[in-house]
C-alpha cells in the first residue's frame, strides 16, 4: 500500500540559540544538553551539529529567543598545531573542537567534545571535517 511519508532535507536544520550567544557564519555550531546551539568551544558535553549559515546575535536575548540555521556536511576548518596537528594519515578518525574555527586530533585530556570525522587535510593546514550529529563520532 502506498504511503505519503513526510520527509525533510538532511543537510540543514534550525536550532534555538543559547542566551547571550553570538553565532558567526561559517563557524562550528554545537548544541548543549538542553538543546541550545552556540559557537564551538573547548568543553565537554557538547554535540557538533554543523556550521552556522549566517550571523545570529542573541547577545541580548534569552535562550530560545533566536533561531540559527545550521548546515551539516564537509567543511574546511583550521587544524591545531603541535601534538594536536592532524595529518593525512588521520583521515577517518574523529577530531575535536578547540574553538569555533579550529579542530584537534585529541580530546585534550578529556576537555573537548568531538567535532566530526576527518575527511582530508590540505597543505595549508586546513582540515576537511564531516560535521553531522548522526555520523557516529559521538559514539567513539
Amino acid at each position: 500500500m502506498n504511503r505519503n511519508t513526510a520527509s525533510r532535507a538532511g543537510m540543514r536544520r534550525a536550532h534555538l540559540v543559547l542566551a547571550g550567544a553570538v553565532c558567526h557564519a561559517g563557524t562550528l555550531a554545537m548544541i548543549d544538553t538542553d538543546g541550545y546551539v552556540q559557537p564551538g568551544r573547548e568543553a565537554t558535553g557538547l554535540t557538533a551539529v554543523g556550521v552556522f549559515d549566517k550571523l545570529v546575535d542573541n547577545s541580548g536575548g534569552l535562550s530560545g529567543d533566536a533561531h540559527a540555521e545550521v548546515n551539516r556536511g564537509y567543511f574546511k576548518l583550521a587544524g591545531a598545531s603541535g601534538a594536536d596537528e592532524i595529518a593525512a594519515g588521520d583521515i577517518g578518525k574523529p577530531c575535536y573542537v578547540v574553538d569555533a574555527e579550529t579542530v584537534a586530533l585529541t580530546d585534550g585530556g578529556g576537555t573537548r567534545s568531538p567535532a566530526g570525522i576527518i575527511d582530508g587535510v590540505d597543505g595549508d593546514g586546513g582540515v576537511w571535517v564531516n560535521v553531522d550529529p548522526t555520523n557516529g563520532v559521538a559514539l567513539g
